[in-house]
């Protein structure tokens, strides 16, 4: 028996090595333009905007109520939403408040809120900050 003969029962004709490769180069132009797409979403058309936090400290108050100082750094213009939360001495959120803050002209702004507990916290943080 001829090594032809051998390759046709085996399924390896030229037809099939053709629809191999064909396949391969498909399957890599597929995977090309995925890629180039999600450059181009995630990239270029995603939102210039970007929003840092950071916790400045906080003070237990009386009567059951945290003060939390916080910054938030964000394009001038852009309004922020924040959750505030205070944790007890097992790190139980004991309070929570959304506070949005309104557009400003200013990059870097810092603020100072209160947060109602029901029961003695230990600390107060902000939890996440967001565009709105």
């Amino acid at each position: 028996m001829s090594d032809i003969h051998v390759a046709e029962r085996y399924g390896r004709t030229a037809g099939s090595r053709r629809r191999r490769v064909t396949l391969a180069v498909v399957t890599g132009v597929a995977v090309l333009i995925a890629a180039v797409v999600w450059v181009l979403w995630a990239g270029l058309f995603s939102p210039t905007a970007s929003l840092e936090s950071r916790d400045l400290g906080y003070r237990n108050l009386p009567d059951q109520t945290v003060e939390v100082r916080f910054e938030v750094t964000t394009e001038p213009g852009t309004a922020v939403s924040c959750a505030l939360q205070a944790l007890n001495e097992d790190f139980g959120v004991v309070g929570w408040k959304v506070v949005e803050l309104a557009p400003s002209d200013t990059r870097t702004r810092q603020f100072t809120q209160v947060v109602r507990t029901a029961e003695p916290a230990l600390t107060g943080l902000i939890y996440r900050c967001w565009l709105t």
